[in-house]
């Protein structure tokens, strides 16, 4: 099956490495366009796949296109593309905000069509993805769209009116936890551990917390409880977190991005 890239940017890129390392599909089997020349010749590079100079060319070839450009962009690529669109292109988008029903009056027809939102950890193969289709995607579609996606991490059903949230929750707060890392390290250095070593210990304590809370399938106030003694150190600073409101914090920055979501 023939898939096809419009945006080779750093979301596409980690997508074709993992449809390359799990072995869905040779890198003879993937197209791909980008905007610069610059970006066309690493991916060719990188991966060995056909890299076009035309998005129409992309679409016309490909049974299975992702659409990888940004929100912004996806109204006048869709313009160039959707007459040369085979009639039964499976069409994945991952931008954020646009929803089944604007991606449908865009292309002017009913089409087939699956909406997911990755994240940057999908550049190392631990990604999170949200994934919802129109009722023209067949079950085997679907499975197939799913198994793309978990080729660089976990994928899942959702329905299409959680997609902001999973936007917050998923594709959005990897940078609120590399801000939390950055000030965890920034406390570390100055109590006088080295940079470089902080931003180490700082980074495999938030991994190694994930990795606990996934396996485990505890709830987090449990596994949050079993490092707090009484009378001890972590306690009294889960105290001044609270004081500064850092839940409450949390919360409102995740639903601020769910309304910023909803008005792309």
């Amino acid at each position: 099956m023939k898939i096809g890239f419009i945006g080779l940017g750093n979301m596409a890129q980690a997508i074709i490495g993992g449809m390359l390392e799990q072995g869905i599909v040779p890198a003879a089997q993937i197209c791909g366009s980008a905007k610069t020349q610059k970006t066309r010749d690493a991916v060719r590079e990188t991966f060995g796949i056909d890299v076009k100079d035309s998005n129409a060319a992309v679409a016309q070839e490909a049974e299975v296109l992702l659409l990888a450009v940004k929100p912004q962009f996806l109204e006048g690529v869709i313009g160039e593309i959707r007459d040369a669109l085979q009639p039964d292109t499976l069409i994945i988008s991952i931008a954020a905000g646009k929803t089944l029903v604007w991606l449908e009056q865009a292309f002017g027809r009913q089409v087939k069509l699956v909406r997911c939102m990755p994240n940057t950890p999908a550049l190392v193969g631990a990604g999170c993805t949200g994934v919802c289709t129109n009722e023209a995607v067949s079950e085997e579609e679907i499975k197939y769209s799913l198994r793309l996606m978990e080729s660089f991490g976990k994928a899942s059903l959702v329905e299409e009116r959680l997609m902001d949230a999973v936007g917050a929750v998923s594709g959005s707060s990897p940078a609120y936890v590399f801000m939390f890392i950055e000030a965890m390290a920034d406390a570390a250095v100055a109590a006088g551990m080295p940079r470089a070593q902080a931003y180490e210990f700082a980074a495999q304590a938030v991994y190694g917390s994930a990795r606990l809370a996934l396996e485990t399938g505890r709830h987090p106030g449990e596994l949050k409880d079993m490092v707090c003694s009484p009378g001890g150190t972590t306690i009294e600073g889960v105290r001044v977190l609270e004081e500064a409101g850092f839940r409450g914090t949390v919360m409102d920055a995740l639903l601020a991005t769910v309304e910023k979501s909803k008005k792309l």
